[in-house]
């Protein structure tokens, strides 16, 4: 197999990770606005929302981005072409929490929205990795090279993680963990604290992704760490913070109600 793999329809060759970087813009905002008919936030408050998770995503995937490798930012010119052209997932994650929050403080929102964007952002990430993987070793998210038998070669003889594989797998399997769970908890008639499905979803994303790390061919030069690990540690410290916030303030909901 020849890398990347350019999908052809009709008359058109297009590269894969454009392609299916536009299916995971289109499908996820498909999928969302699905979920949002029951959402009840005014339509102008989400529509602010929106904005404000895109502006912090796209600056958030940016920044952490540039500090994969720190010696770049000290040698602009000769590298402001992968300054500009790279971006990463997690700091889109977490820029576009802080700039949801920022924009909740403005429009005076104050219950927790995130559980609409969840699943919508699940499945898009898994389309968008299939454009990874297609795409080869120039897309730069494969993993080191292996002996496993999951070793796949990208097309230069030499075996390595498909971690976009990895990835895939495991969003499939979180969304299955967090559908059950919250379908589980329907059916006993106990529904799960506003809240809890989006910070469950980003906890264990974070840490899947400080996982898997270990096994990208990027810097780590923040002790042993790269840019995306940082990240993912204060993410994961933020998550389980407001995962033990949601808790304790459903469990005094519950003792207010039974006395």
């Amino acid at each position: 197999m020849d890398f990347p793999v350019y999908i052809h329809i009709g008359g058109l060759r297009i590269h894969p990770h454009f392609l299916f970087e536009s299916l995971a813009y289109f499908i996820g905002f498909r999928i969302y606005v699905w979920k949002r008919k029951k959402s009840d936030i005014s339509v102008i408050n989400m529509f602010w929302l929106i904005v404000g998770a895109a502006i912090g995503a796209s600056l958030g995937s940016k920044l952490l981005y540039w500090l994969e490798s720190p010696e770049w930012l000290l040698s602009i010119p000769e590298h402001w072409r992968e300054l500009l052209a790279g971006k990463t997932i997690v700091g889109g994650l977490l820029g576009g929490l802080i700039g949801v929050e920022l924009t909740k403080k403005l429009v005076g929102i104050t219950r927790s929205t995130g559980d609409e964007f969840a699943f919508p952002l699940i499945i898009a990430m898994a389309i968008g990795r299939v454009g990874c993987f297609l795409t080869g070793l120039d897309d730069h998210t494969h993993g080191t090279p292996t002996n496993w038998i999951t070793g796949f070669d990208y097309g230069d003889g030499i075996l390595r993680h498909p971690a976009q594989l990895y990835e895939i797998g495991f969003l499939l399997l979180l969304a299955l963990a967090l559908f059950t769970a919250k379908k589980t908890s329907a059916s006993r008639k106990q529904e799960l604290p506003n809240g809890l499905i989006y910070i469950w979803f980003m906890f264990g994303y974070l840490t899947f992704r400080f996982a898997i790390d270990f096994i990208k061919p990027t810097p780590h030069p923040y002790f042993g760490l790269n840019n995306i690990q940082l990240a993912c540690v204060l993410g994961m410290i933020y998550f389980a913070y407001r995962m033990i916030q949601v808790n304790r303030t459903a469990n005094l909901l519950k003792g207010s109600h039974a006395s």
